[in-house]
């Protein structure tokens, strides 16, 4: 007793296979790719867009925190001004302040200055595009 197992019956997509030429076929395949490739570009814009309205909130948000931030610097630098204001002349400690912040400046442009030459530019890119054969490069001409 030998037991066969049934075929299933061809499915829709068997049908349209037996049914059609491979140039509509192909023209389907193309016709779903560019379909999906739309798509693909949308909700890429869509994402972007997104994100770029999260950025906008939060670059806005870390603005307004700077502006406060610079208020408290101000209001503290005002708050030892006049602390100091009385053990001598008030003018005096004004410039002790001032000076104060001249360091801290002169510390930060000096640190930021050297952080700024130790940059150099795009070094794997650099080597990459070295590696391209002159025949692939864009403008200009092999004899």
């Amino acid at each position: 007793m030998s037991s066969q197992i049934p075929e299933p019956p061809p499915s829709e997509a068997h049908i349209k296979a037996d049914n059609t030429s491979l140039g509509d076929l192909l023209g389907d395949v193309t016709r779903d790719l560019s379909t999906l490739m739309r798509q693909e570009v949308e909700l890429a814009k869509a994402e972007a867009k997104q994100s770029a309205t999260k950025a906008g909130k939060g670059g806005g948000m870390l603005a307004g925190a700077g502006v406060a931030g610079h208020f408290v610097l101000l209001f503290l630098s005002l708050a030892l001004m006049f602390a100091l204001g009385a053990l001598m002349p008030l003018g005096w400690a004004a410039v002790i302040v001032a000076v104060i912040w001249g360091i801290i400046a002169a510390i930060l442009a000096s640190k930021g200055r050297k952080e700024l030459q130790q940059i150099k530019g795009m070094p794997q890119t650099g080597e990459t595009l070295s590696e391209i054969p002159e025949t692939l490069k864009p403008g200009e001409v092999n004899p």
